[in-house]
């Protein structure tokens, strides 16, 4: 596959530290995870990663190519007040995907890369009263997500405040009417999170569309569960072998 020409007098890989360019490899590869994995909508959504060493810097993908089409090369560097810092493609950056980040990494030190996505589940139960559901070992995970209400299309300054305040301390959010988000410390934690996050709204809306009543776990058992895997730092395991994955299918998303 060919990626969008990059605009370049020498390559990314010379204007960068080599932990700026880790960074930039591993969040192209998070990209090209996500398309694999089917959690995209088109050139639509955003995944960040704050650069190394900084606490108002981070990459973000470039608004008219497709996750597939994702490189290192490609990532654009903006700061937290929107200013672009580099950026070796003929686009832009998306808006929404300003606001909603730029909040985080201001205000969570603590979140290097955050996953925003509108899956066809994630938006169905975004929509849902009951929110998620803890009806099986995979949703349990998720005792403790947060939940924002939608205020339309994320594209105004003063909706980050209260985008900040909904997700609290947590690892996971329910936009309202909207669709998904998850931050981790790492970019493997952060897939890991929205992966299984996905997979829980699938099973939720799976189950609801089998016209049954469903057996709910007891609250002890749920609070044990959510207690076990709780601090596991999960998806730092995963991370090798998906990335063996992508080496086999397309390396190019390291160029």
């Amino acid at each position: 596959m060919n990626a969008p020409a990059l605009h370049l007098v020498k390559s990314v890989r010379d204007q960068v530290s080599a932990e700026e360019w880790q960074c930039r490899v591993d969040l192209a590869a998070c990209y090209r995870l996500m398309a694999h994995f089917g959690m995209t909508e088109m050139i639509a959504n955003h995944i960040s990663m704050r650069v190394p060493g900084t606490h108002d810097e981070f990459l973000i993908n470039p608004y008219g190519m497709l996750y597939e089409e994702m490189t290192a090369s490609s990532m654009i560097k903006i700061d937290v007040e929107g200013k672009i810092l580099f950026n070796a493609t003929e686009y832009g950056i998306n808006r929404a995907g300003y606001v909603i980040h730029s909040a985080i990494h201001k205000a969570r030190h603590d979140v290097g890369c955050i996953i925003h996505t509108h899956t066809l589940p994630g938006m169905t139960v975004s929509a849902m009263k009951t929110g998620l559901l803890p009806i099986a070992q995979s949703s349990m995970r998720f005792l403790d997500i947060a939940y924002h209400d939608f205020e339309g299309v994320a594209i105004r300054m003063d909706e980050q405040e209260r985008l900040v305040a909904s997700l609290g301390m947590r690892e996971a959010m329910v936009l309202r009417n909207h669709g998904l988000l998850t931050v981790g410390p790492t970019i493997p934690e952060c897939f890991n999170n929205m992966w299984r996050l996905e997979r829980a709204c699938q099973l939720q809306v799976m189950a609801l569309s089998c016209n049954t009543e469903l057996q709910m776990p007891s609250p002890e058992s749920v609070k044990f569960t959510n207690d076990a895997i709780s601090g596991l730092k999960l998806g730092k395991r995963e991370w090798p072998a998906l990335l063996r994955k992508l080496d086999k299918m397309d390396p190019t998303y390291a160029d």
